[in-house]
């Protein structure tokens, strides 16, 4: 896949953003771009991106690999990030991954057996005072969800299910 060719007007449009000896910056944007259409971002669009800014492909898969945005697999539908830093586990935030996996028949990194969700573990969402706390990604954006108990989450999944069964 080649961005350029898949999107044309939105890499021309995001390249026009910043001056040609610093198109470098223009890396996030353009991976958010090829992971659009299947939640991830693959090797191909890694190589393309790199050569398109002139940088390399250890420098994009470095990107990639450190924020919580971007994706070099495919998961679920719906990524649910648990937030498992040192704040967020002190307030329970291990406990609530452990159990929201064990309710879900999942563990940690897993996809539910329908292919819905994914859970992470991830590290700072920057909302640790409202602990346990994820973050969603999926066709509908991402979504902060905070101060969250397993009945609430299980009661989110349930619905993203409902609402996945209407949409076939």
């Amino acid at each position: 896949m080649s961005l350029e060719k898949t999107y044309p007007k939105e890499v021309k449009q995001i390249l026009a953003k910043y001056p040609p000896e610093h198109k470098r910056s223009a890396v996030m944007p353009l991976l958010y771009l090829a992971q659009r259409e299947e939640g991830f971002i693959n090797k191909a669009a890694m190589q393309d991106i790199a050569q398109m800014l002139d940088i390399t492909e250890t420098e994009v898969a470095s990107i990639v690999g450190f924020y919580s945005l971007y994706h070099d697999e495919k998961a679920g539908k719906y990524r649910m990030q648990v937030c498992t830093d040192l704040p967020c586990a002190l307030r329970g935030a291990d406990e609530f991954l452990n159990n929201l996996c064990g309710n879900l028949g999942i563990k940690v990194g897993e996809t539910t057996a329908d292919g819905l969700v994914t859970v992470e573990a991830v590290m700072c969402l920057a909302s640790c005072d409202k602990a346990p706390m994820f973050q969603t990604q999926g066709p509908d954006g991402i979504k902060y969800h905070d101060l969250m108990t397993i009945d609430r989450t299980m009661e989110l999944i349930d619905a993203l299910k409902q609402a996945n069964k209407e949409e076939k």
